[in-house]
């Protein structure tokens, strides 16, 4: 079954590249817009994905568990460099002083306690915790984590799907949706053919 999902991830990536030559049919969003957050936030919060995937495959040997890590990460560095390389494209910062997630209104929920920045983020502690893990208590942290954070990345991808302007954008974020669904199915199995689940 992971191998079906990481056939799908592939082609979305492929399709994701293909609709971005598209983007110059859109206007050029504002610093403050939609758009522009999504990318920026989105962009950190795939940033942690891809490192703690890396973690993860030189902790385990599990193959399952490192296949999906490696097709995790190469989905996310991927989609991240398309988020900034779009930024770049429309002359705008790759960072603001703005909180995370203001485009959509919450802001104030950003409180960056112990480096979880936004929600489904984890914290610097259990990076620490998860650097330490090794075999099967590696395997089941790191799908825990990665299910929080892959709820978290579907909440800030529908607020794109509902707040952004970019066409190509909102493809890719409905994109997100679709495939970090699918993986939060696929890990509910994994952790459940592990004697574990996901955190409540």
């Amino acid at each position: 079954m992971a191998v079906a999902v990481a056939g799908v991830l592939v082609a979305a990536g492929a399709i994701s590249y293909a609709v971005a030559e598209d983007g110059s049919s859109d206007s050029v969003p504002a610093a403050e817009s939609a758009d522009a957050g999504f990318a920026r936030d989105m962009a950190v919060h795939h940033q942690q994905a891809v490192e703690m995937s890396y973690i993860v495959r030189d902790r385990t040997d599990d193959e399952e568990v490192r296949r999906l890590a490696y097709d995790i990460a190469q989905t996310q560095a991927n989609q991240r460099g398309m988020l900034l390389g779009w930024l770049d494209l429309w002359g705008l910062p790759k960072v603001s002083a703005d909180p995370p997630m203001t485009w959509m209104g919450m802001g104030d929920m950003a409180t960056g306690k112990d480096g979880a920045l936004m929600p489904g983020m984890a914290t610097n502690s259990e990076l620490k915790q998860l650097n330490k893990l090794s075999g099967k208590q590696a395997v089941v942290l790191y799908l825990q984590l990665m299910t929080d954070h892959h709820k978290g990345g579907i909440h800030m991808a529908e607020g794109c799907v509902d707040k952004c302007t970019v066409g190509v954008e909102k493809r890719l974020a409905q994109g997100m949706v679709d495939a970090q669904q699918s993986e939060i199915d696929l890990m509910a199995g994994m952790l459940k053919e592990r004697g574990a689940k996901a955190r409540p």
